[in-house]
């Protein structure tokens, strides 16, 4: 792979990857590891023929495995950062939405990303079973299940709106520069 593919790589995917991180691992300095660590790897993988579809893929394959090594890292040591400790993570403006995605950064990390790459993302639930290596039923009942623990959380928030209706903000939106 050249520079310049690699350049447009992180300028097309770098978000993605950055955010997807950020949702896994809930904090702002691991996920900078990993999307330097991801797009290092691409940067040596023979990828120069890869389409934009293939080429997104792979990294965001590449950034869950590496936020599954960060996560078995940071159990072994014994410290978790909660979002609160995160100052320069970007943040909803609108209340709603703000206790809305606050409340999905408590669930557990398979729903947690389930809900990321469906409506953060924007992926259907069969892309989501191929990126995470499970069939799109076990996505569908992750989502399900995440819904089910919101409005739990939020006191049986159900004014009718979905996740991506609550002011279109979605916390993760920008990778800190």
């Amino acid at each position: 792979m050249t520079e310049q593919e690699l350049s447009n790589a992180m300028k097309t995917y770098g978000d993605t990857v950055y955010r997807l991180a950020l949702c896994r691992l809930q904090n702002a300095a691991d996920a900078e590891d990993v999307y330097q660590d991801v797009f290092l790897r691409l940067l040596e993988q023979r990828a120069g023929g890869w389409d934009g579809e293939r080429t997104k893929a792979w990294l965001i394959r590449a950034a869950l495995n590496r936020c599954a090594d960060l996560g078995r890292a940071r159990r072994r040591r014994g410290g978790v950062i909660s979002l609160d400790e995160v100052p320069d993570m970007a943040r909803p403006v609108d209340q709603e939405a703000a206790e809305l995605w606050d409340a999905v950064g408590r669930l557990p990390e398979k729903l947690r990303t389930a809900v990321h790459l469906f409506y953060g993302e924007g992926y259907e639930s069969g892309e989501i079973g191929a990126l995470l290596g499970v069939p799109a039923a076990t996505v569908r009942s992750r989502l399900r299940r995440a819904r089910a623990e919101l409005k739990d959380l939020l006191g049986g928030f159900d004014d009718g709106k979905s996740l991506s209706e609550v002011d279109g903000t979605y916390p993760y939106a920008r990778r800190a520069e």
